[in-house]
């Protein structure tokens, strides 16, 4: 079963099927007639909540190995190369090798066993898919639905928010200048509450050619990796697609323009990195996408502070782990999902069973859990003393979706963007400020909370008051 639905859903009906993420008969029939998805026997075999998908694997080869060490290696797995991953990000660190996607008839898990080991791979692993775990005079502000971005002296008021709103009223409404990715879903570009905070890159025109020679053409508001276009949004006029990227970028900066939402940020620069599709995401798109912004900092010194990544479900990845580690390095904050708990919908202990890829044990990584309105620990929230760093507004979350819509979400995937937006809030003031400094200031904001006692390493909520 896929354990790790991050958005525990938007009505009674999907909020039930969501938080038990339990696959229906249909869904199954779907997986094995697409070929998407690991059996069930592998999935358990992989443990509990990690899928993948079936018949590839991610090689590192080791550097200098020649091709046909390489070639004797993959023979052993009747394996052909699918994809060669070598992303600028990689090419900066030295890395000349990137990774192999082998797709292979074997079982993703015969084939590991088969290579694990060799002296010609540094490392051989899944291809795990992840899935998607939402004073302003907007009316959703001040009709009492955006409980999550009030504090205590705003109107209306709620001392569980983020207390976003007493940072505007101190002046600091966010900057166009700071630049946050979005690893998701895609965005709906196009809709009226974020269309002025979407990025459209100045460095590549819409002409058919790689003008910046990131190895992506027309990439005009982020890529999307599940697709291998450069289309984000694939809602189309239906808006049946890209409701939970379009949820998160809402939160994070849906403009105060007196109508709709409004998010943590008024102004920011938002790029959506696609790789969440009909059938969830791959740990190959996924590193991809972390390496895309790290790319732009390296390339173009943009000033982007973080990636929000409200996703999970896999397991350790060492791929995934080197593209954040990257990031890290570039002084690019990694905001990070805690999870939604198991089929029973009851939060989950992280520092016993790792939830990926919040619990990598990296120093750009902020792990978020969910509270309520109230101040309790979503039921659904997975938690963890050393794991998990803070709590912040996940439950009836009120943000954009497609085809121009608003909707009320739950889950980690909806407290996320609260910190990346406060991290965008804290980076607009401080300019300059390393990930560090962000992360320590996202750290010392937390407010102690009864109900994260012992649950989180900060044992509190998100106040962005003071940023």
């Amino acid at each position: 079963m896929i354990k790790n639905y991050l958005t525990a859903g938007k009505s009674a009906v999907a909020m039930a099927i969501l938080s038990a993420a339990v696959l229906t008969s249909c869904e199954k029939e779907a997986m094995l007639e697409e070929k998407e998805f690991a059996t069930s026997s592998e999935m358990q075999a992989v443990g509990k909540g990690q899928a993948m998908v079936p018949n590839e694997v991610l090689v590192k080869f080791k550097a200098g190995t020649s091709a046909d060490a390489r070639s004797a290696a993959l023979a052993r797995i009747s394996g052909n190369v699918k994809e060669h991953i070598l992303t600028r990000a990689m090419e900066r660190v030295g890395d000349r090798e990137g990774l192999t996607l082998v797709h292979t008839p074997m079982a993703a898990l015969e084939a590991l066993s088969k290579l694990k080991g060799a002296a010609e791979i540094e490392y051989v692993e899944p291809n795990y898919i992840y899935t998607h775990s939402a004073a302003s005079s907007d009316p959703y502000f001040t009709n009492g639905s955006l409980w999550g971005l009030y504090g205590d002296g705003t109107s209306p008021a709620n001392q569980y928010g983020s207390q976003a709103g007493e940072a505007w009223a101190t002046g600091n409404t966010g900057s166009s200048s700071v630049v946050v990715g979005i690893i998701d879903e895609g965005i709906q570009h196009s809709h009226p509450d974020l269309s002025a905070n979407v990025w459209t890159n100045p460095y590549d025109p819409i002409d058919g050619i790689d003008n910046d020679g990131n190895g992506y053409v027309d990439d005009v508001h982020g890529w999307d990796f599940d697709g291998n276009d450069n289309e984000v949004y694939d809602g189309g006029s239906r808006g049946s697609l890209d409701d939970h990227g379009t949820h998160v970028a809402g939160t994070i900066g849906a403009v105060n323009d007196g109508k709709g939402v409004v998010g943590v940020n008024w102004n920011v620069t938002m790029i959506s990195l696609k790789f969440l599709g009909r059938r969830g995401g791959t740990t190959a798109n996924a590193v991809k996408a972390v390496d895309y912004l790290t790319d732009l900092k390296n390339r173009h010194g943009m000033n982007v502070v973080a990636s929000n990544n409200s996703w999970g479900g896999g397991g350790f990845s060492q791929a995934l782990y080197d593209a954040v580690s990257r990031a890290n390095a570039k002084e690019i904050l990694f905001v990070a999902a805690a999870g939604n708990g198991g089929s029973d919908g009851v939060g989950d202990n992280n520092d016993a069973v790792a939830s990926y890829p919040s619990n990598m044990d990296l120093p750009n990584v902020i792990a978020v859990a969910a509270i309520t309105s109230s101040g309790a620990k979503s039921s659904f929230s997975n938690y963890g003393a050393t794991t998990v760093d803070i709590g912040a507004p996940g439950s009836a979350i009120n943000s954009t979706t497609a085809l121009n819509s608003y909707s009320s979400y739950n889950g980690t995937s909806m407290a996320t963007p609260h910190v990346t937006g406060g991290v965008a809030l804290y980076a607009a003031k401080n300019p300059g400020a390393t990930a560090a400094a962000i992360k320590n200031a996202i750290m010392s904001s937390a407010v102690p909370t009864a109900s994260l006692s012992g649950k989180c390493v900060t044992g509190g909520r998100l106040n962005v008051s003071g940023f």
